[in-house]
C-alpha cells in the first residue's frame, strides 16, 4: 500500500511538471523549464522511494505497471479538472486495455 500512495504522490508531481505549465503559455520558456524540474525533483523523492519499498513485493515489470495505472488515472483527472480537456470515449477505451494488461501481469498463470 506504500508503495501505490509513494506512486500516485510521485504521479500527482510529474503531472503538473510535465503539462501544468500549458495553462501558462505566456511564461517565459526558461522559467517554465526551472519550475518544471523543480516539481519533478520532489516527483522523484516519491518515486524513488516508491519503487525501492515496492521491489520485492513487486516485480520491476509489476511496478512499471502500477505506476502506468496511476498515470493515466492522474492524468486523466488532471486533464479533466486542472486543462478543462473532455475525457472522451477513447479514453475510457484505453483506460480500460491498460487495466487489463495489469490484469494479465499480475494473474498468476
Amino acid at each position: 500500500m506504500r508503495t501505490v500512495i509513494l506512486l500516485v504522490l510521485s504521479n500527482v508531481f510529474m503531472t503538473f511538471a510535465w503539462y501544468g505549465h500549458l495553462r501558462f503559455k505566456h511564461a517565459m520558456l526558461w522559467k517554465v523549464i526551472l519550475i518544471s524540474w523543480m516539481i519533478a525533483f520532489v516527483e522523484y523523492c516519491f518515486q524513488v522511494p516508491a519503487n525501492r519499498y515496492g521491489h520485492g513485493l513487486f516485480t520491476a515489470g509489476q511496478l512499471k505497471t502500477i505506476q502506468e495505472i496511476i498515470t493515466l488515472a492522474v492524468f486523466s483527472v488532471f486533464s479533466f479538472w486542472y486543462l478543462k480537456e473532455p475525457i472522451t470515449w477513447n479514453y475510457w477505451v484505453g483506460f480500460v486495455l491498460i487495466v487489463l494488461a495489469g490484469f494479465f501481469i499480475f494473474h498468476k498463470w
